[in-house]
């Protein structure tokens, strides 16, 4: 396949642009700053599969009935520990940042709150939220299920039947160490990311994904033909099992709405989540932050192994990454700039305010 470059975008030209685009499909301009701001933020942080690729996605929600604007957080039950939130298919980085407020509020006031959140679109990049938990000193756990299209296929199976279902842990900052967070997919890739390299012209790495008839390929254009291809799990067996764990965490006991067939919607794109905010006060004394400390210490002072520069604990790569996108702007694939393009110029947006100096 040839190769196709990328452009790089100051992410404030970025953020106004899709705030842009946003607001002329029927969000208020709170929300559509909210969004864009959210959606650039996972580029910035190099999750590029969250970022403004999925505004196309977003816009074929909106004209099909499944996502709807200018929704917000309900609340369903307030028994604490238990908090059920309710987001009417409205924004995810709307919802999800609400009712994670929400239930940081409760942590706050009660030491822990259980939120299951119910019913949002597109919840954009997990670690968004897991990041407010730690800002207010808590711990958060996030399971969360996808409702779209199956994409990831069990371990030993042949065909997909999850989603990429994601896992995030976040912890506070320490005396000596910035938050920890681990945002990771359920897959061994994300599906945005097979994406992006078929608009690049790339392949991906071996043992990633499977073509329609069950083979390995690094072929990724696999997972858009008919019938379509699977990713796989990541680690075979142990990230079939936490990508199960959500999908029954999340979107059984959660939601009631798990990635089943019956479930599934062309252009649908729904997040639930099962999450555990904690206050690490209430479990340990001030002695848990030294410990941890020493724990990060230990782990980072591993000598690196060849091919590599040092070791990185979650959290660093975001970080350097958000560094990059200050320093060079950030990179838009082929398919998502053109897909800005279209995208802007239908609603009368200047490209050239996107892509000036």
């Amino acid at each position: 396949m040839a190769a196709a470059s990328s452009v790089s975008v100051a992410p404030d030209r970025l953020e106004r642009f899709v705030t842009g685009i946003i607001a002329a499909h029927g969000s208020a301009p709170e929300e559509a700053a909210e969004v864009a701001q959210r959606l650039v933020e996972a580029d910035v942080t190099g999750h590029a599969s969250h970022g403004v690729t999925q505004v196309e996605v977003y816009v074929n929600s909106l004209r099909l009935g499944h996502l709807s604007p200018n929704r917000h957080a309900e609340i369903v039950r307030d028994e604490p520990p238990f908090l059920v939130v309710e987001g009417g298919f409205g924004y995810g980085q709307v919802i999800a940042r609400e009712a994670t407020d929400l239930a940081i509020s409760r942590a706050q006031s009660g030491g822990a709150c259980i939120l299951a959140l119910r019913n949002a679109h597109h919840i954009g990049r997990v670690g968004a939220y897991g990041e407010r938990c730690a800002a207010a000193g808590m711990i958060g756990i996030f399971f969360v299920n996808v409702v779209s299209r199956a994409q990831v296929a069990p371990h030993g199976g042949a065909r997909p039947r999850l989603g990429t279902n994601p896992i995030c842990i976040a912890v506070p900052a320490t005396d000596r160490h910035p938050p920890f967070l681990l945002d990771l997919a359920t897959s061994a890739i994300a599906a945005n990311k097979c994406r992006i390299a078929v608009a690049k012209g790339e392949t991906v790495a071996e043992g990633l994904i499977l073509d329609a008839e069950g083979r390995p390929t690094t072929d990724p254009s696999v997972m858009f033909g008919q019938p379509q291809g699977a990713l796989l799990p990541f680690g075979g067996h142990k990230g079939f099992g936490l990508a199960l764990a959500c999908e029954i965490l999340a979107g059984a006991l959660a939601s009631g709405l798990p990635s089943l067939p019956d479930n599934l919607r062309p252009g649908r794109v729904a997040n639930s989540a099962l999450a555990f905010v904690i206050d690490p006060a209430r479990v340990s004394g001030p002695e848990w932050r030294s410990l941890t400390d020493a724990v990060l210490d230990y782990v980072l002072d591993t000598p690196a192994a060849p091919g590599f520069d040092r070791v990185r604990v979650a959290g660093q790569p975001e970080a350097e990454h958000r560094a990059a996108a200050a320093a060079s702007g950030v990179p838009l694939d082929p398919g998502t700039l053109a897909a800005l393009t279209r995208l802007g110029a239908e609603q009368g947006l200047d490209l050239a305010e996107l892509l000036g100096p």
